[in-house]
């Protein structure tokens, strides 16, 4: 597995890079966010580890503009802890997000849950699953929309994945975080609108008057066939 790591701190930069390449990833590194984008647009990387905070372009502008041309699953490291920054996060694209000071082992549990998802290890037998003009191509972790691929991100996919294999079970936004992002996540559960909104946008024909992709008030989302 191929990852890049891209902070304007060298020597968080190291360390990072030494614990990676001990797990036995090949890791690249760069130091501001437009090296990170034209590294992400020539290279094949599995994973990227994006600072927020960076010269030139900061990791919110790098992380949409990879968005642009990739799916890559995206960490972002920073060094503030808002929830509401944490959200920008996730709005422009990132699939997870780790605040400084962080400790090591636990980027490397996430770095391995998102690869882990990428690769479909955790995911159900059945090649493609077809929900009214909706396909998922689970082999290849493919979104289709009237015949037309969607660029998914990685956790944008494990979500809709799960909830069209469980049509109308209703997840409240806690169940989904823990099985989606496969961990006790302590921040704003607001996220899980942030990724239930871009779906929306991607994958119906109407987002506001959704057709599959529904809300029950109070309670959660689930999947109407």
């Amino acid at each position: 597995m191929k990852i890049l790591v891209v902070d304007d701190e060298k020597t968080l930069v190291k360390g990072i890079k030494f614990n990676l390449e001990n797990e036995g990833y090949q890791v690249e590194c760069a130091y501001d966010g437009a090296a990170a984008v034209e590294l992400a647009r020539n290279g094949k990387f599995d994973l990227l580890i994006l600072d927020v905070m960076m010269p030139e372009v900061d990791g919110l502008e790098a992380c949409m503009r990879i968005r642009e041309f990739s799916n890559v699953p995206i960490i972002m490291l920073t060094a503030k802890s808002e929830d509401a920054d944490k959200l920008m996060g996730f709005e422009s694209g990132a699939d997870d997000y780790l605040t400084k000071p962080f400790n090591i082992l636990e980027l490397k549990a996430r770095v391995r849950a998102l690869l882990r998802r990428a690769a479909g290890v955790q995911r159900s037998m059945g090649a493609v699953l077809t929900v009214g003009d909706l396909s998922l191509n689970t082999e290849e972790r493919v979104a289709i929309r009237e015949g037309q691929v969607v660029e998914l991100t990685a956790k944008e996919y494990d979500l809709i994945e799960l909830l069209m294999r469980n049509p109308r079970r209703i997840y409240s936004r806690e169940n989904l975080m823990n099985v989606v992002w496969g961990y006790s996540y302590a921040g704003d559960y607001r996220t899980v609108d942030v990724h239930i909104r871009r779906l929306r946008e991607k994958l119906e024909k109407n987002p506001a008057e959704p057709d599959h992709i529904m809300t029950k008030w109070g309670v959660g989302y689930y999947f109407k066939g």
